[in-house]
């Protein structure tokens, strides 16, 4: 494992690297987050799901950011083209948009206005003009043209395309402009013309704005689906003028040189037509990523209070949870949901394969017993699946609920008649199987 990663995610969660190493190992196995974070507290050091997701998403992410360093350096150094002031700019980086916009330059570009003047031999013209000399660009430009360049104006157009080009691959122009953007952008929507929006669902973005910085993510995504329905559109907004003179503070080193005017030209040029639209995407991409990541955890948020209702209305519930070496856990909650206590009771032998002794049978049922008779409890709810407590019911009225590993109830109540003094426990490997198929097969005559 890269110790260099684990370090990283150790220094952002605040969680010990053996405590890192070992979520590692586990999901390396194949197991996965929920077994985890339930069955591997030991190894764990007790992480809930969360923390184990987080440090998953960051491995993840973070092999992903090496493995696309690794591949641009070795695609740049085989066009010749790696300098040690690259590679260490590359290696430095921390997102995989940094490093993208390090490689831009160098990718194998489709045809563009750009690599059009490049065939026709205008690069010296435009790195002459980047030099922002004294001289006449017309009189320069001259030279350029031939039976590829007709006239001086195509010369020099060409050379802008070029120039245009280049500051667009910049990266650390795009890396200032997108973090302007974010900071201080803006969110804008509008209705489309003739567009169709009978329940006027999205009535509220029909002439909408709001900062790109806190913007919610909810709208980010009710804005999306409204520009997938094609009612409205959508364009996050930044001033130009700004942002052409960042560029211009940054690329022009003599004003008064008769190029100035034609490299303004082209930084207009550029952040038109490349760096703008470039940007407005990548935002509106992170935007929707985060959009989506809080809608995930609304809904596991909402779906973990939908499973944790009461499962019967005005009943007191007891949930089992059996288990051989910890022990079966037991949690009592009342008509509203509200845990009232918990306990464990340890019915069965520890291991396959161990013994139990008779006190710890009665240790149990005592136990079990107790916490029915303090509580009331109508109803319990018992894990099936696993080799578990069977329940032997007489005289009085008892219901309970048989339910399946995935928490899906899989038998319905059963009413049984027993009287409580007469409630025991017993090892699955005696009754659970005959226990299980009698509640089947008295379910099925109901």
């Amino acid at each position: 494992m890269n110790e260099q990663i684990i370090s990283e995610i150790k220094k952002a969660l605040a969680i010990g690297e053996k405590q890192i190493v070992s979520v590692l190992n586990l999901l390396d196995e194949g197991n996965t987050i929920p077994f985890i974070a339930r069955y591997r507290k030991e190894a764990t050091g007790g992480l809930d799901e969360e923390q184990i997701n987080e440090i998953y998403k960051q491995w993840e992410y973070a092999n992903n950011l090496l493995e696309r360093k690794e591949a641009v350096i070795r695609l740049i150094e085989e066009k010749g083209m790696l300098t040690p002031e690259l590679k260490a700019e590359i290696l430095k980086a921390q997102k995989l948009v940094e490093v993208e916009d390090l490689y831009r330059p160098y990718k194998e570009k489709k045809k563009t206005k750009a690599t059009e003047a490049v065939a026709k031999g205008l690069q010296p013209l435009a790195t002459w003009m980047m030099m922002f000399t004294n001289e006449d660009v017309k009189k320069e430009a001259l030279k350029y043209v031939n039976e590829n360049v007709k006239d001086i104006d195509e010369a020099i157009e060409g050379a802008k395309f070029i120039i245009a080009e280049f500051i667009s691959d910049d990266a650390n122009y795009r890396k200032d402009l997108r973090l302007d953007m974010v900071k201080s952008g803006m969110v804008i929507t509008n209705i489309k013309k003739n567009a169709i929006d009978e329940r006027k669902t999205y009535e509220m973005y029909y002439d909408y704005h709001e900062a790109v910085s806190k913007i919610r993510p909810h709208r980010i995504l009710a804005i999306n689906r409204a520009e997938n329905e094609k009612i409205i559109t959508v364009k996050v907004e930044l001033d130009r003028e700004r942002m052409t003179a960042y560029l211009e503070n940054r690329i022009i080193k003599n004003s008064s040189s008769p190029s100035a005017v034609y490299i303004k030209q082209a930084i207009e040029d550029s952040l038109k037509r490349l760096i703008y639209p470039s940007l407005e995407r990548d935002i509106r991409s992170e935007l929707t990523d985060k959009g989506e990541e809080q809608a995930i955890e609304i809904f596991s948020v909402n779906l973990n209070k939908l499973l944790l209702q009461p499962p019967l209305k005005g009943k007191v519930i007891l949930g089992i949870d059996p288990a051989f070496r910890t022990g079966c856990k037991l949690s009592v909650v009342d008509e509203q949901g509200k845990v009232l206590e918990k306990g464990v009771i340890y019915p069965h032998e520890k291991t396959l394969g161990g013994s139990i002794s008779e006190k710890q049978i009665q240790e149990s049922q005592r136990d079990l017993l107790l916490l029915i008779k303090k509580h009331k409890v109508e109803v319990s709810e018992i894990e099936e699946a696993i080799k578990n407590i069977s329940y032997h019911k007489r005289t009085h009225k008892e219901r309970y609920l048989v339910v399946g590993r995935s928490g899906k109830k899989i038998i319905s109540s059963v009413l049984m008649r027993q009287r409580l003094s007469d409630y025991y426990l017993v090892t699955a490997r005696d009754a659970s199987k005959k226990e299980r198929k009698r509640v089947y097969e008295k379910e099925n005559k109901k």
